[in-house]
């Protein structure tokens, strides 16, 4: 019995440290993001429209976010207009990976970069650049998927920022 203890705390310990790290690997990954991006904004995704490149051997599409709040940088706009590749035109489809998708009234946090190519911005670092917001059922804050309050988040952003 005291060897299943000894074996139930050893479990609980690695996992602390399994946590522990996970999170200082997710605020390192925040404050790289924060950095580097040109603009950080909160937002809910108003419009997407794909269509081909000029040479029609890629798709591209154009996500338009209604901003909600600008955490770094500021365009001085209510909306942003955000490039990725990949999405859909008639019957072809072209899909990337790591890249990010945005849906139709989805609200996001997104560290972006200025395209100098398509004159808006393209999400930092693919996916990674691009947080999804929800709402928790329960207290009805705005959380990350992996359940990390919006606001927490924020505020370590903008501690990243003022770092700079």
């Amino acid at each position: 019995m005291a060897n299943s203890y000894k074996l139930l705390f050893l479990i609980l310990i690695l996992l602390g440290f399994h946590f522990i790290s996970s999170a200082q690997e997710e605020s390192s990954k925040i404050k790289k993001l924060s950095k580097g991006a040109d603009v950080i904004l909160t937002g809910k995704v108003t419009q997407k429209k794909s269509s081909w490149n000029e040479a029609k051997t890629r798709i591209y599409t154009k996500a338009t976010l209604q901003v909600e709040e600008y955490l770094k940088g500021n365009n001085n706009g209510n909306s942003v207009e955000i490039t990725y590749p990949g999405g859909e035109v008639g019957d072809v489809g072209e899909l990337y990976s790591h890249m990010p998708k945005f849906e139709d009234n989805e609200e996001v946090l997104v560290f972006l970069k200025k395209d100098e190519k398509n004159k808006g911005y393209k999400v930092l670092n693919g996916e990674e650049g691009k947080i999804t917001v929800l709402s928790d059922p329960k207290s009805k804050e705005k959380v990350t998927s992996s359940n990390l309050r919006i606001n927490d988040l924020k505020s370590q952003i903008k501690s990243f920022i003022n770092e700079q």
